[in-house]
């Protein structure tokens, strides 16, 4: 429960860009103000360096050998020099070839031994003198002593200048002000301009949102997407899609809705009117007559309801069809079992002319519901159309050529006239001069299936041996689009 209140419930474009811009710019700039402090310094140590280079030069000079000795007199001039600043401590020292103290301070820290240039080459090093940092700049003098071995090291003597640190901090700060303040008011300035700019950039989605909000519950037109920012371009395009989808459905919807009422209106007229009869009869057969008329039409009421369902189901199966690996002899048995009490009942020869379970010529990816619906309702049509006595043949076989998986229902009845091939896929069309009970639904069910499932669908003449007084209907559905199994 506690993590919950810290966790936002939706998360900010807006504020996503505006942390993602921002982050960065105030994380570098405590990087940027380090980085300017240790430029500074160096900066404003160079002409403090060349001051204490000339010091050591000018004391340098004062550096003589009388009487074979070395000697050095501070003149008052060059101590003025020395002592001039008011800010920062001066410290000088003179060490002489023997390593004697003869000017200066006596505590001055020595160079490392290491360092001793012979070439009167000045230079520069940190050190601390009394506690307090200082700069050190020192050089080594070659004199000339009389009385020195030849070959022997060389005569040398020390002179060093130190001045602690103040004026070089003072500079460093100044340079610091100067170039930080100017930051403080432009930072504010950059994040004001962030913020106008990711308002301004957002807008387009903002105006996006409002013209969707408009928009009436029954509009289904695309949106225009030459008024949208390239990258919001995809999101727009997806959703036309989606609202094309949209349109199909909801026509599909009403179409339903319309059929059925429609449909549903003349098998409901006459359970009432039949109802009506009924109880005005006092004929005991006569009311028989009534409620077998009434048991008739609530069977063909609850067989057009059932086939409006199953086409509901089978055109809005769409992308979300769940395929499986099946036999397709399996569901032809199953549906020709369920089919043999009624061809029985017409004394109809009903037949199957195919391969048995099991082979791998039989076997695709599919689902086994919707494919046993279009068995089903290609064997209903067939026997419903087909007279006493009369043919009915599923035939299931592989082509030769192409290797696809052929489905044919064949029957004996008065057929279909070429006029009309295309038109009986149409819902609730029925051929004209034929007497059977039907919805009108079957071949619409059967198309729809057949097209979810990748397969063609034709209509010909069968002429079937011993059936030649009437052209037949052969149904041939070819599954051209199937996935077969692997192996197949």
């Amino acid at each position: 429960m506690a993590l919950r209140l810290f966790q936002r419930e939706r998360r900010s474009l807006f504020g996503e860009i505006l942390d993602w811009m921002l982050t960065p710019l105030l994380l570098l700039w405590p990087i940027s103000l380090a980085l300017t402090w240790l430029v500074a310094q160096n900066i404003a140590g160079k002409p403090f360096d060349r001051a204490l280079e000339y010091n050591v030069q000018a004391l340098a000079k004062l550096v003589v050998v009388k009487n074979n000795q070395v000697q050095f007199t501070l003149t008052a001039p060059a101590r003025e020099i020395l002592r001039a600043d008011d800010t920062d401590l001066v410290y000088y020292q003179v060490v002489g070839t023997q390593g004697e103290h003869l000017s200066g301070e006596h505590d001055l820290p020595a160079p490392p031994d290491e360092d001793k240039p012979t070439n009167g080459e000045v230079r520069l090093r940190e050190d601390v003198i009394q506690g307090e940092d200082v700069r050190v700049a020192y050089t080594w003098l070659k004199v000339d002593v009389k009385g020195t071995p030849a070959g022997s090291q060389p005569v040398l003597v020390l002179v060093q200048v130190a001045e602690t640190l103040e004026k070089r901090k003072t500079l460093a700060t100044e340079i610091v002000k100067g170039t930080m303040v100017p930051q403080f008011v432009t930072l504010p300035l950059a994040v004001l301009l962030v913020w106008l700019a990711l308002v301004r950039g957002i807008k387009p989605l903002a105006q996006l949102e409002k013209r969707i909000r408009a928009r009436k519950s029954d509009d289904m037109s695309p949106l225009d997407e030459t008024a949208v920012p390239e990258e919001v371009a995809p999101l727009v395009s997806s959703i036309n899609d989606l609202l094309s989808r949209l349109k199909v459905s909801l026509t599909t919807q009403k179409r339903f809705l319309a059929d059925a009422a429609h449909q549903l209106k003349t098998p409901l007229a006459g359970l009432r009117m039949q109802a009506d009869l009924a109880q005005r009869e006092t004929d005991a057969d006569e009311l028989k007559k009534s409620l077998k008329h009434i048991g008739r039409a609530s069977i063909r009421a609850t067989h057009t309801v059932n086939q409006l369902l199953a086409l509901a189901r089978a055109e809005t199966t769409g992308r979300s069809l769940a395929k499986q690996h099946i036999d397709l002899v399996h569901i032809v048995s199953e549906v020709m079992a369920d089919s043999v009490p009624r061809a029985l009942e017409k004394q109809i020869d009903l037949g199957y002319d195919g391969p048995d379970a099991g082979e791998q010529a039989t076997q695709l990816e599919g689902n086994a519901t919707l494919l046993k619906e279009l068995v089903r309702n290609l064997l209903d049509n067939a026997i419903n159309y087909t007279p006493e006595k009369g043919q009915v043949t599923l035939r299931l076989m592989t082509d030769r050529f192409s290797g696809v998986l052929v489905l044919l229902v064949e029957d004996s009845g008065p057929g279909i006239l070429e006029s009309e091939r295309e038109l009986v896929f149409q819902p609730f069309y029925r051929a004209l001069g034929t007497n059977v009970d039907g919805s009108g639904l079957g071949l619409a069910i059967v198309l729809e299936i057949a097209k979810q499932h990748g397969a063609t669908i034709s209509i010909e003449d069968a002429a079937l041996p011993g059936h030649t007084q009437t052209p037949g209907t052969r149904v041939t559905v070819r599954f051209v689009g199937m996935d077969l199994p692997e192996g197949a």
